[in-house]
């Protein structure tokens, strides 16, 4: 009979997901309060699980004062590891010089090297001051390329297809929302992109999750801060408690949804919050479609 179990726990999505936290962590250990943050649960809910993962040893407890940190059981460190996969590493130095490089020849043409190595630098430093994430560089070279793309788009004649820019706080919830289901509906006929004033460090698991119910993917999309190229290059920018931090350029259009915050709330709260962006998409899809065909008529 195998000592340590067979770790029937981690069948549990978010028992797993608990774990990872835990080991991932900079000290290998958590408190229930801070899992249930990270989690956007109720901290009964962790205890719950923490109670059980507790019982079956796979993790111990560790009282410090009132308060009670879970790390791993070093019995079960490697078993843990086996079903989580690799720790996750800290990310390499970015080679910011071969992104400029590639980027530049993306944009002979329409951009000098100066330019996009500017915006190069620029995006990483933006990214690197609010996200550990290990995907920086890559998210970097993404977040510059849409950055030359808007720029681009801004300065020339405007495209077929039109822009849509959504825009929210911390561009991790009802923005990313309203551009996933965008997205999903409009598929080519509609450029989307997303900032956010005060963008978060990553997506949130609850957002995600919410859409993936419906079927809507985020695929590689994450919290990016707010430019004034994304304005410029954009047709209407949707705005969605963010005040005025959105800067007023002539010839787009600006509309704002009074939208309530997922953050902090439950999943079906969660899911009344999309469903109500969901009808704002719709409406806004069928606008856009309509001036679409009101300009090919005149054309």
């Amino acid at each position: 009979m195998d000592p340590l179990g067979s770790l029937t726990s981690l069948a549990d999505p978010t028992r797993a997901r608990i774990l990872r936290l835990i080991r991932d962590s900079a000290d290998g250990k958590a408190l229930v309060s801070r899992l249930a943050e990270a989690l956007e649960l109720r901290q009964p809910t962790i205890s719950h699980h923490m109670k059980s993962l507790h019982d079956e040893g796979i993790v111990v407890r560790e009282p410090d004062g009132r308060r009670v940190w879970y790390s791993i059981a070093p019995d079960y460190a490697g078993r843990v590891d086996a079903l989580l996969g690799e720790t996750a590493r800290p990310a390499p130095d970015p080679d910011l010089e071969r992104i400029a490089t590639d980027l530049t020849l993306r944009y002979r043409g329409v951009f000098g090297p100066e330019t996009v190595r500017a915006k190069v630098v620029e995006s990483y430093e933006l990214l690197a001051s609010r996200s550990q994430s290990p995907m920086l560089t890559s998210r970097s070279a993404a977040f510059a390329a849409a950055r030359l793309d808007a720029l681009k788009r801004s300065q020339g004649t405007p495209g077929v297809v039109p822009s849509v820019l959504f825009v929210c706080v911390q561009n991790a919830g009802r923005s990313q929302i309203a551009a996933g289901i965008l997205r999903q509906l409009a598929g080519d006929r509609v450029l989307v992109r997303t900032a956010g004033s005060e963008p978060a460090g990553d997506l949130r698991n609850a957002i995600v999750s919410t859409l993936d119910e419906i079927g809507v993917p985020l695929g590689d999309e994450f919290p990016k801060p707010l430019t004034d190229e994304a304005v410029r290059g954009a047709d209407v920018i949707v705005t969605m408690g963010c005040g005025d931090a959105c800067p007023i350029y002539p010839g787009r259009r600006y509309v704002d949804w009074q939208l309530e915050d997922p953050v902090g709330k439950s999943p079906d709260q969660i899911r009344m919050i999309r469903d109500d962006i969901d009808r704002h998409v719709r409406a806004l899809l069928e606008e856009l479609f309509a001036e679409s065909s009101s300009a090919e008529l005149v054309g």
